[in-house]
């Protein structure tokens, strides 16, 4: 397999962003972050493991791009404003952040001879699309601007391949949860924000019935999957799910995440539903195990138990220790 050693992390500072730093510079790589904080944080390169380079700045700055990809073999590109809300707030700053971003990045990537582009692409692509599981040949239904900007940032990867000959990977995540996840904000992950509000002794906040179902995927999976798509032979310009292939409702993963922190006494907070959330995800991995060997590393509950156990010891415990 092709193999890299100099590489690019966008948004590392972010929790998908510093996990995936964490398993390269463990693995011998040599890594660089760019990051500008507009949604990481300087705890979590703080808890990264190993020496890294850090260039702060936005990836629409032409000068910080020019220093984030020099002497760069493989880029992974996980910088973005990820929120359905948000970018039904703010539209404009999500296609900025999410599209523009993308394509300047992949342009100065092809002029400054990088091999890899691995791009976070978004199961949201899919949109409400009734049949499940999804797979990458439907036709894509994106229902938020967010998702809209994600997948525009696939199909500029998929022509940068064909066009220039740019090795780039786009890989759907699909809803992923862990370590160093931010609870703190309307816009976090549901898993965060719900071991947030039970280990505080709060009520977890569902938008809707509770009945709408997410592929909760652990952050270890997700890591797997840009490594391995990063040391591919062949498969570029194309598109693959990283999940944890099953469907949970937000009512089921309450209860198991009541049960885990012994809080059976806890109920939801139900409020209505929000605009451009999807009711119903499940991921059908197979083109990713084909290709990229991908495999589903830990499960829904073990990885549920990891990340209590981080939360245990985070600076969003403070205020209850």
């Amino acid at each position: 397999m092709p193999s890299f050693e100099k590489c690019l992390v966008t948004g590392g500072a972010g929790f998908i962003g510093s996990n995936l730093a964490d398993e390269l510079i463990r693995s011998g790589r040599e890594v660089r972050i760019v990051d500008n904080f507009s949604t990481g944080f300087r705890e979590n390169l703080e808890e990264i493991d190993g020496s890294f380079d850090f260039v702060e700045g936005d990836l629409n700055d032409e000068t910080v791009l020019s220093k984030a990809v020099e002497g760069i073999e493989a880029i992974f590109h996980q910088a973005a404003l990820p929120s359905v809300p948000r970018s039904v707030e703010d539209p404009v700053g999500t296609h900025e952040a999410c599209a523009s971003a993308t394509l300047r990045l992949l342009t100065k990537a092809k002029d400054a001879g990088v091999r890899r582009f691995v791009y976070a692409a978004s199961s949201s692509a899919y949109g409400d699309q009734p049949v499940l599981p999804k797979v990458e040949t439907m036709a894509p239904d994106p229902l938020s601007p967010y998702a809209a900007a994600k997948l525009m940032g696939e199909h500029y990867c998929s022509v940068f391949y064909r066009i220039y000959g740019l090795e780039t990977v786009s890989l759907r995540y699909f809803n992923v949860f862990g370590p160093r996840q931010n609870p703190s904000s309307m816009y976090s992950g549901v898993i965060s924000r719900f071991i947030d509000a039970l280990m505080k002794g709060g009520a977890p906040v569902i938008f809707g019935d509770g009945e709408q179902s997410r592929d909760f995927t652990y952050i270890a999976n997700v890591v797997n999957a840009n490594i391995r798509a990063a040391e591919i032979a062949d498969g570029f310009g194309e598109t693959y799910n990283a999940a944890n292939g099953e469907r949970t409702t937000l009512n089921q993963l309450l209860e198991v995440l009541k049960r885990i922190t012994d809080r059976a006494d806890a109920a939801a907070d139900h409020q209505p539903p929000r605009k451009g959330d999807v009711l119903h995800s499940q991921a059908d991995n197979s083109k990713a195990v084909e290709v990229l060997g991908y495999k589903n590393l830990v499960g829904l509950e073990e990885g549920l138990r990891n990340t209590i156990e981080w939360w245990k010891n985070s600076r969003f415990a403070d205020d209850v220790r």
